[in-house]
């Protein structure tokens, strides 16, 4: 899962101006498995929101997806960017896959380390960009 910008013409209620990438734009917020299927219903918002918050409301969206087609998604892997990093994805017993940014820290964090597989990582890439390509040219 990722966000995407989507800068092509477009009108309607969700655009809106992003300050950092200077463009106007709306996010999208999509869940897709390894075959590039979308899984849950897009979550659209205007390009000057943060991203945490449509996380949020698409979690619940996915969970209904997930029952309705009988998949199940206790203990599974979510491969994400470092903005979703919550405890919604650990309430609902996911294993998030989000490297770790050290914030400038001198020595590692302590606890527990965090989960991250580098291959699956990578692999969110020929995935979840192949769908945001699809979705900016429909």
């Amino acid at each position: 899962m990722c966000w995407a910008y989507s800068c092509a013409k477009k009108g309607g209620d969700n655009l809106g101006y992003n300050g950092h990438k200077h463009l106007k734009g709306d996010k999208v917020v999509p869940f897709c498995d390894r075959d590039c299927n979308i899984i849950s219903p897009f979550i659209a918002a205007a390009d000057n929101r943060n991203e945490s918050p449509l996380l949020r409301d698409a979690l619940p969206k996915l969970s209904t997806m997930a029952r309705a087609i009988g998949m199940d998604l206790q203990a599974s892997t979510v491969s994400l960017d470092g903005v979703y990093d919550c405890r919604a994805i650990f309430n609902r017993n996911m294993h998030p896959n989000i490297p770790e940014n050290s914030r400038g820290r001198k020595t590692p964090k302590r606890g527990r380390k965090q989960r991250f597989n580098s291959a699956i990582f990578e692999e969110r890439f020929r995935t979840i960009e192949r769908v945001f390509a699809w979705e900016d040219t429909h």
